[in-house]
This record gives C-alpha cells, structure tokens and sequence, in this order.
C-alpha cells in the first residue's frame, strides 16, 4: 500500500465515525456495548470533531512529497493510532465493550502498521 491509500482510507474512516459520533454518539457506541452520560455524549462528541481534523489532515497531506513535515505527520499518527490501540484494548478487555469492539482495535492497529512502516520506510532514492 503506497500512503496515498493509507491517507484517503484514513480520512474515510475518519469521516464515517466523525460524523457518527457527532451527530448519534449514543447509538454508535450502544453497538458496541457502551452506554454514555450527559458527560460522555460531550466526549464523544469532541472526540468526533477531532476525527474532523484528523480526516481534513489526512486528505489534504495525502500527496506530501517526502519532507520533514510529512514525516511529523506520520509520527503523529502513528503516535495517535498506537495510542488508540492500547486504550481500545484495554477497554475492550476489561468488559467496557463488547466483543465487537476488537473491530475497533483491528482499525488502530491497522493504521498504527500502516504509518509505523512509513515511519520506518527508507525514502526514496530519486534518480537523476
């Protein structure tokens, strides 16, 4: 996979929870066994007007040539989506979802390999 694809499934994935969580949070997160407070319908919602700037990123970095900005880029979101990995774990271990929220670890852990081998990746060498 070139990261052009790893950008535009990103933002589409970023696209499609962004706008569940904003506009249904409640029902979303019912699916996969949560249930939300007054509170947590906040946090759910600004967790997905985050997933909007991470879409918006994502889309517009798309086509960044190797620079030192795309490789912070990278870094970011391998950082975020490794984060992500671990604490989706966590809950989904400890009973907070349910057995349907390993789907949601496989999506962190699908972009945490994904911009970890772009992280790791030697750049390109151009030819004269």
């Amino acid at each position: 996979m070139n990261f052009k694809n790893l950008m535009v499934i990103k933002a589409l994935v970023c696209f499609a929870f962004g706008i569940l969580l904003l506009a249904i949070p409640d029902r979303l997160l019912s699916i996969f066994g949560a249930t939300l407070s007054a509170g947590g319908m906040f946090t759910a919602r600004e967790y997905g007007a985050a997933l909007f700037g991470n879409l918006f990123l994502c889309w517009f970095a798309k086509n960044a040539a190797e620079s030192d900005a795309r490789k912070a880029i990278i870094l970011a979101l391998f950082v975020y989506d490794l984060i992500g990995f671990i604490v989706t774990t966590i809950t989904v271990i400890s009973g907070v979802l349910n057995a349907l929220g390993w789907l949601i670890v496989f999506v962190y852990l699908f972009f945490t390999l994904g911009f970890g081998y772009f992280l790791v990746k030697p750049p390109a060498v151009k030819s004269a």
